[in-house]
């Protein structure tokens, strides 16, 4: 559980993993404009590519959030 909450992890994850291939866009910012086209002829791969290299973007939401909260709490 302890790399789920380091903050140097997960933005080394985004930039390797969530941003991967990087040229001649990143893989992920294609597979959105996919989606938000209609995602017609997705495959279930296609659907899991997303899943795999958004899941660093999730995880730096969530630990982004979590560190604003305990900030306000404090």
């Amino acid at each position: 559980m302890k790399l789920l909450n380091d903050f140097r992890l997960i933005i080394l994850l985004c930039l390797t993993l969530g941003l991967a291939p990087f040229f001649p866009e990143p893989h992920l910012w294609g597979k959105l404009k996919w989606i938000a086209g209609g995602a017609n002829g997705m495959l279930l791969m296609d659907w899991f590519d997303v899943v795999l290299h958004g899941f660093p973007w999730v995880l730096l939401i969530r630990i982004s959030i979590l560190k604003i909260n305990k900030k306000n709490v404090a």
